[in-house]
């Protein structure tokens, strides 16, 4: 048979022509969802997520009980039995760094003495080095413009250099687990230098992480071309951390990690798999979103305190008149959540301390402006079956646009977070040894009849 070769043009018609098909035929009828009681996002209509597993790493708390029935509440974060709250208030009282604490807390269970916590930053700063021939062949000589997909790259990368890479045991997967914790804030941040440096040809500055200094003050370290840092700069960053480090198990990229933990692949797969997920606008890049909002906003108001032009401009964005036409203000609205967030409540509290710090007053009472219209104009103008409040996206854009860190590396930071309830959950999910996770589809497709090739 001859072979032919499509030109350009007829290659670009027909991929058009054959999507246009594909589209079509994956559309399914919405009413379905009701008729066959699908748990679709697997929520019901209350918004309650539907239970597929069991785990003891985080909890989310949205409801009180009243008289039997539950009642929307404050929402609470709990770690391992412990609040959010009392947690971030005994490291930000006595300004001290958290974030190595929560990771310990979260991948033993307790919180660690003085002892336990100077052995295990020791644990943490020898497991951070990478080779030099790693950081040239695979971090600056394949640049990209996304972070994400450097993270998610540079992660199944570090396969090829694990003699055991493929070892599930539980040892070997939390020394897998600690390794890539350490790692991924060098990665995203020479992977952003390499970014700079050759598609925007700047000067390609790369500092070696510090080992005396806490997470939060490497990044800035390595980040910044001078390596200077406020402490309330870097207590604002580390607080970031502590509030991403965890979210409960249903959380779409933790979920991803259970799901693709049960099939019995190695650890670099399932995190890759984690930062695959979290990459979404709808889940770990929504904070970017809200940064584009505001600049957005700012360009189409004249006067910031303008209440009834804020709100007018919020009623567009709602109306798919404004921004992206989403119909979307980014940073309100939580899958648990209804009454309040309380990774945004406690950010906020602090946030208002760099903004005076950073001359952001006059931006972050714009925030607070947007943050008090916003749930009503929402609930006016759309039918939810809950309350709606402002989410951890709100406010972490913000801070991260005053600490002067890069777009690029917004979302990579979540990451650099998460990724210890991951590691968590992942034991977790590897210590219970569940069956592999595969919720049911149903297919609505009615049957037909094979008609051979000739005759269609």
């Amino acid at each position: 048979m001859k072979e032919t070769k499509l030109s350009a043009q007829e290659k670009q018609k027909l991929l058009e022509e054959l999507s246009i098909k594909s589209e079509k035929c994956s559309y399914i009828n919405p009413n379905f969802y009701s008729k066959y009681e699908v748990k679709r996002g697997l929520r019901d209509i209350s918004g309650k997520g539907v239970i597929a597993g069991l785990t003891e790493i985080g909890e989310l708390r949205a409801y009180s009980i009243q008289e039997n029935e539950l009642v929307p509440a404050p929402g609470k974060l709990i770690y391992r039995g412990l609040d959010i709250q009392d947690l971030t208030a005994g490291f930000l009282s006595e300004k001290r760094y958290g974030f190595e604490e929560i990771c310990y807390l979260l991948l033993c269970e307790e919180l660690p003495n003085k002892e336990n916590l100077a052995s295990f930053k020791k644990l943490l700063s020898d497991c951070q080095k990478i080779s030099s021939t790693f950081v040239n062949d695979v971090i600056l000589q394949i640049p990209s413009k996304d972070m994400m997909n450097v993270l998610a790259r540079c992660v199944l990368a570090l396969y090829s250099l694990d003699e055991n890479a493929d070892d599930i045991s539980i040892p070997n997967v939390f020394r897998q687990c600690i390794e890539l914790i350490t790692r991924l804030p060098v990665i995203a941040v020479y992977g952003y230098n390499a970014y700079v440096h050759n598609y925007l040809h700047q000067s390609l500055i790369l500092h070696a992480p510090n080992p005396a200094l806490s997470f939060a003050e490497n990044i800035l370290y390595m980040l910044r071309s001078d390596s200077k840092y406020t402490q309330l700069e870097a207590i604002l960053l580390d607080l970031s951390l502590v509030l991403h480090a965890e979210h409960g198990g249903g959380n779409n990229s933790t979920f991803t990690t259970h799901v693709v933990t049960s099939s019995g692949t190695d650890t670099y797969s399932a995190i890759a798999s984690a930062i695959a997920s979290l990459k979404g606008p709808r889940h770990g890049g929504a904070n970017i979103k809200v940064i584009h909002m505001f600049q957005d906003m700012k360009e189409h108001l004249s006067d910031w305190e303008n209440i009834d032009a804020i709100k007018n401009y919020l009623i567009k964005i709602v109306n798919k008149e404004a921004f992206d036409r989403s119909g979307l203000i980014y940073g309100f609205g939580h899958a648990v959540y209804s009454v309040s967030d309380p990774r945004s409540e406690i950010f906020k509290r602090y946030v208002h301390q760099l903004a005076k710090e950073k001359s952001f007053e006059e931006e972050f009472n714009l925030y607070a402006r947007v943050e008090e219209l916003a749930p009503q104009i929402i609930s006016e103008k759309r039918q939810i079956y809950k309350g709606v409040c402002a989410n951890v996206d709100f406010y972490s854009g913000l801070v991260y646009k005053m600490l002067g860190i890069p777009e690029e590396l917004c979302t990579p930071l979540f990451a650099i977070a998460r990724i210890v309830g991951w590691s968590a959950h992942r034991i977790e999910e590897l210590r219970n040894v569940g069956k592999i996770i595969r919720p049911a589809y149903k297919s609505v497709s009615p049957m037909r009849e094979y008609v051979g090739l000739d005759d269609r």
